[in-house]
Parts: structure tokens; sequence; C-alpha cells
């Protein structure tokens, strides 16, 4: 009997054991860790519906799922284009190219078709397990000739995060549509969908804590001339802007690929000038989102960090593009310190501006060469989070109004001389909100209207009798 209850005992003792566990070193009892959800799945789709781009040259574009970059690509929308919902991709013979990883990824799904009428063509799908450096092709060659969209999945079987690419291959009068691309994986994929990263045109804020170090800027073979043809500052110094520290507000600045004029009060450039053609725009090097400081201001000067407009509301919007500066790493670079950045309102730079900057690039592309001048004036802007006046514990300042002036000369020789009253020469106010049209033309102005509201002079290089002409134009075109 004894024998019966000392095993009764025993059996209540080890189910008392079961529920707890005890920690003997302390002598204190704890409950049992909690068990481990597995990952979870997930399915994200690229829809392309919130995307805007209508023009093919290059340029990074922010959608719902990230940053893609469109090579002889765009977002297209006529009734040619096969498309599930109201736009899906059309290439022509280029590539669309993830500029983010995910993570967790078990398959990849797309539809695609063939433009229109065109004939058939072909395209690759290619796969980068290292964020970008090096593709991989899966599968075979598609050869084309769906005249409706067709759905194709390939399984991906890698445990690192990976990008992909949507390659065509042949010529630029066959044409194909991809919509629809979905990631089916497990776990975190590392994403938002629908928040925004650094674009050009979409360049939004830096959350991180701690800015990235500061840099100067190394000017390699690919730099624009100090003077003379294709030199940033042809037209002239507008602002009068010296080198002296003493012009705190009207600072003179050579960056070798764009020379500005930096207000240490307000954190930004006054205004940025830069010339562009073929050469600047060859793809050298990818967009390198290498934000930071500009080591060379005087220790004197407000130092505006990578993360200085972080939560603000507003993008880092550059001044001169990054995709106007593809010739080299050096290049790009350039365009990612602070000095080229404004505060400024997310869809006025994601669309409006980005869409400018395609048309300006696309006016290289059929021939020509442009000499631009980009700046900013006044206080407030309304970004994301609303109305602001100075961002940064007030040491930059968000500027109301963002402006360019633009000149367009046929690719050749002795630029100031050929231009004259018929020169086509684009300027463009907008404000700085977050409400403004994609149609950057609705914005066009004189270049007095922006002498007017700046005090500067544009164009003083010019003979007085052509900026007399060209100044007081409205484009039209």
């Amino acid at each position: 009997m004894k024998n019966r209850k000392l095993l009764i005992y025993l059996s209540f003792a080890l189910l008392v054991v079961a529920g707890c566990k005890k920690d003997f070193r302390s002598g204190i009892t704890v409950d049992p860790a909690p068990p481990v959800e597995p990952p979870k799945p997930y399915a994200i789709t690229e829809s392309f519906e919130n995307g805007t781009k209508a023009a093919y040259a290059i340029a990074d574009v922010q959608l719902n799922t990230g940053i893609w970059s469109f090579n002889d690509g765009l977002i297209g929308n006529l009734a040619a284009d096969l498309k599930n919902g109201a736009k899906s991709v059309r290439l022509r013979a280029g590539d669309l190219t993830m500029k983010f990883d995910v993570a967790g990824v078990t398959q990849i799904s797309f539809k695609h078709g063939k433009y229109g009428t065109d004939a058939a063509s072909g395209w690759q799908l290619f796969m980068s397990v290292d964020s970008g450096k090096t593709f991989t092709q899966l599968g075979n060659d598609f050869n084309e000739t769906n005249t409706t969209l067709v759905a194709d999945s390939f399984k991906v079987t890698t445990t690192k995060k990976v990008r992909f690419q949507f390659k065509k291959i042949g010529t630029a009068t066959t044409r194909i549509n991809i919509d629809d691309i979905t990631f089916k994986g497990t776990g975190d994929a590392g994403i938002v969908v629908g928040g925004a990263t650094d674009v050009s045109g979409a360049d939004t804020t830096n959350t991180s804590g701690t800015p990235a170090a500061e840099r100067g800027v190394t000017a390699g073979a690919d730099a624009q001339p100090v003077n003379g043809d294709n030199s940033n500052l042809l037209f002239g110094n507008p602002s009068g802007a010296q080198p002296a520290i003493v012009m705190t507000d009207n600072y003179l600045i050579d960056q070798a690929y764009y020379v500005e004029s930096y207000s240490s009060n307000r954190g930004t450039p006054n205004w940025v000038s830069w010339h562009l053609d073929a050469s600047n725009i060859t793809n050298a090097s990818p967009r390198l989102d290498n934000f930071a400081g500009f080591a060379g201001l005087a220790s004197s000067f407000y130092h505006v960090e990578s993360n200085s407009y972080s939560g603000s509301g507003f993008d880092r919007g550059h001044n001169c593009p990054s995709a106007d500066r593809t010739s080299s790493a050096n290049a790009n670079s350039a365009t990612f310190l602070m000095t080229n950045m404004i505060p400024q309102a997310p869809n006025n730079n994601q669309q409006t501006w980005a869409n400018m900057e395609n048309y300006l690039r696309e006016q290289v592309v059929a021939g020509n060469e442009v000499y631009i001048i980009m700046g900013a004036y006044g206080t407030g802007g309304t970004g994301s989070k609303g109305t602001v006046m100075k961002i940064n514990s007030d040491h930059i300042t968000v500027p109301s109004n963002v402006w360019k002036v633009a000149v367009i000369v046929p690719v050749g020789d002795s630029d100031l001389n050929r231009v004259s009253s018929s020169t086509r020469v684009i300027a463009v106010n907008t404000p700085n909100i977050n409400t403004t049209s994609t149609d950057w033309k609705s914005y066009r102005v004189t270049v007095r209207d922006i002498e007017k509201a700046t005090g500067y002079n544009l164009f003083s290089n010019l003979p007085q009798s052509v900026q007399d002409a060209v100044e007081i134009k409205k484009d039209a075109l």
C-alpha cells in the first residue's frame, strides 16, 4: 500500500515538473518559454498601378514595393498595352530592375505579353543574390508571342535576399508588357508595401539615427571643364557667388560635376548649375544612394548630414539629379552630397520634378545638350506632415518654391555663340507642396519671372540683346 501511495505521489510530482521549470541556480520556478511560431507566408504584388513614368529615358521610380529602375522602359496605360488594371510596364530594348532586396522568397510569378501589334521578340529574367552587383539568368529566354497577358513563375531556392531584373533582348521596334510581379515567401520580406525609399526624383527621408561619414568630391576625367564649352557655369554666375568664407549665404562651391551657390544659414544651395550631354548619362555607374555631408565646408558653416531630414516629411531633393551623372562612381557620388539637396515635398520631388528631369534627358538622347540651373527660394513648404518653415532644429530652411531653367541646343561647339532668339529655353517654377500636378509643363514661366522672384541674373554671359529675347518667352512646346 505504501508503495502504491509513493507511486501516485511521484506521478503527481512529475506532472508538476512538466508544467514548470526550476532554475536550480536561483531556486526560482519559471514558466516554460512559449512555443516559437513558424514563419508566416506572404505574397506581395507589384501591380504598377501607383507609379508614373511616361518616357523611355532611364530613371528610378518609387513604386509600392520599392524603387525600380526603368531603362528604356515606361509605365504604359494605352489601349495597346497588355495590362491587368490601368497600367503595366512597357519595355523597349532595355531592362526593368529592382533597386531593393526581398528576403525569404520562394517563388516569383509575373504576367507578360507583347505590346500591341509589335512582332514577336525575346526577353530574359535574371536574379541577384548580392544586392545587384551580379545577376544570373533564370531559365531560358522567353520568346514573346502572346497577344494577351499570360502568367509564369519560377521557384527560388536560395536563402539569401534577392532582387530581379527583366531584360529585353532584340531591337527597340518590338516591345513587351510586364505586369503583376508577385513575390511569395515566408517570414519578413524586409520591405514595407507603399513605403518610400531614396531615389532620384524620389529621394526621401533617411530614418537612420547615425549620419554617414562626410566626404568630398573626387573629380575624374569625366568631370566638366572649368571654362568654355560644356562647363557648368558657361551662362554665368547668377548671384555673383564667391569661394570666400565670409560669403556665408552666397558661397561658391565647384563640385567638378556641378557648381553651386550655397547658403549656410539656410542649409541648402541657392542654385546649382550643370551641363548635360550624352557622355554624362552612359550608365557606367549605378545609383549609389550614398548620401553624406560635404567635408569641404568650413567649420564655421553649419554642416547638414545624411540624416538631417529624418522625420521631417520632406525628401532629400536633388538639384543636380543622380541620373544626370552616371558616367562614373565619382560623378554619381557627387550628386549625393547634402549640399546638393533641398527639403522637397515628396510628390513634388518624385513626380513633378522627376518627370521634367526625364524629359530633359530625352532631349539629350534626341541629339541635344542642355545647360541647366536649378534653385529654390522663400520659406515654408508643405510636405507629407503638413506645412513647415524649418527642419533639423531650425538649421535647414524649407523653401516655398523650387525652380529650374534649361537651355537646349543641338550638339555642337561654341555653345554661347549658338544661342539666339530662337533657342529653346524652358523655365519652370513650382510651389514646394505635396499636391503639385505631375505635369511639370503646367508650371512653365519666363526666365524673367524667376529673375524677379530671386534677384538673380541667370544668363549674364549672353549678350543683352539675346537675354532680352530668350528671357521673356514662355516655352510652349
